[in-house]
């Protein structure tokens, strides 16, 4: 592949990061948290209830910044601490889905009607370059927060 190539897709990738921050920005400022607690509820949504500890490896941030979040969320309703069964030392944060949806559907509905219909205009055999490029590339990412964070 030629070098041009590369780096123009290089550049159309750290665009499209660079925009898809602000855009979250912009979505969280909306939903009244900042655009980093927007995407570590994110990581509750996705992952499902978990304890501080788990949250915190999972985000990288220390366990004070880990309490800090929660109790921010949990003003919010977004979540809720409770104990674990069998085991009362050990707290969950369980994240309140119907809430949290309620919150960031309508801000997103715009985007994600956009983004579908701009998916469905490729081939599938594109769909899959596409697929595998962003695939890769998340490895990657993973990988390198892995080394660093050693």
């Amino acid at each position: 592949m030629e070098q041009d190539i590369i780096k123009q897709i290089r550049k159309l990738t750290q665009a499209y990061a660079y925009t898809a921050l602000q855009m979250h920005e912009a979505v969280a400022r909306k939903a009244g948290l900042s655009g980093t607690d927007h995407k570590y509820l994110g990581f509750l949504l996705e992952r499902g209830e978990m304890t501080a500890g788990d949250l915190a490896t999972l985000t990288g941030l220390t366990t004070g910044a880990i309490t800090g979040l929660i109790d921010r969320f949990e003003k919010k309703d977004l979540v809720k601490r409770k104990f674990a069964e069998g085991d009362r030392r050990k707290v969950l944060i369980e994240p309140n889905t119907r809430l949290i949806m309620a919150l960031f559907e309508p801000l997103y509905k715009d985007f994600r009607s956009k983004s579908e219909k701009l998916t469905a205009s490729f081939s599938e055999k594109e769909a899959k370059v596409i697929e595998r490029y962003f695939s890769q590339a998340i490895e990657i990412m993973q990988e390198t927060t892995t080394k660093l964070n050693q």
